[in-house]
């Protein structure tokens, strides 16, 4: 990781962004979400990250979740970046997650869903270009692919949802528009879609609704949030993405 922290004039600063991909909420509780994971390892969960999380690399690490359950593109250009140009301090980490929901509100609609992945295109340029003016000059920001509840298979009646035969093309579609804004505007690209693939359907019931299951191999909880569990691989996800 080159960005600034010990050792510098700057301390090193991490703020999440996004939605709740990368809040504490459905992963049990404060600190326990993917963004908190990667500030700050939980070692009675996941003792294999001992000393592999920003806290354990940047003694001086300061750090903020912004993201918010139900967040989308337009939350986060209206709500969740006037919040960080306010806090008073320039990150020198930046986790985005967003766009599922987004693409969620047209579940169905392929034509719309296309049409949503454009904008959502759009908007995490200009999110991108918005952070320029806020962030250390060294910053290393991090955007998020969307994982697959369904691990390929598209099939949503299994955990109560209505068919749409077009979903895995519309999900691939998105990641890919989310990959190419990353890399044209000089950010990193989570692979969450990867990690998170065979945690889903293939293991369990992604409906279920314990944020801590028996089956830790089942990442998610309530069809599309992640539990304890996701939580850990959306931390790997970030964290390989930034080393």
């Amino acid at each position: 990781m080159t960005v600034s922290g010990s050792g510098s004039d700057r301390p090193a600063v991490y703020v999440a962004l996004g939605d709740s991909i990368s809040i504490d909420e459905y992963a049990g509780g404060r600190g326990r979400g993917g963004a908190s994971l990667l500030a700050l390892n939980r070692d009675d969960d996941f003792p294999e990250w001992r000393g592999s999380d920003l806290q354990s690399r940047f003694s001086d690490l300061r750090w903020e979740v912004l993201a918010t359950d139900g967040g989308t593109t337009a939350t986060l250009l209206g709500h969740q970046l006037p919040r960080l140009e306010q806090l008073g301090f320039r990150p020198s980490i930046i986790t985005l997650t967003v766009g599922g929901n987004d693409v969620l509100s047209c579940y169905g609609d392929t034509r719309a869903a296309l049409e949503t992945i454009a904008t959502v295109r759009q908007r995490v340029g200009m999110a991108l270009d918005r952070l320029r003016g806020v962030t250390q000059p060294s910053a290393e920001v991090v955007v998020g692919t969307v994982y697959d509840p369904s691990d390929g298979t598209g099939d949503a009646s299994t955990v109560g949802l209505p068919p749409w035969p077009d979903v895995v093309a519309v999900l691939a579609e998105l990641n890919s528009a989310l990959q190419a804004v990353a890399v044209e505007n000089g950010a990193v690209v989570a692979d969450i879609h990867g990690w998170f693939l065979g945690h889903g359907l293939s293991c369990g019931n992604p409906a279920q609704a314990d944020p801590r299951p028996a089956n830790r191999d089942l990442w998610y909880c309530n069809i599309i949030e992640p539990n304890a569990w996701g939580a850990g691989g959306v931390r790997g996800a970030f964290w390989e993405a930034l080393s």
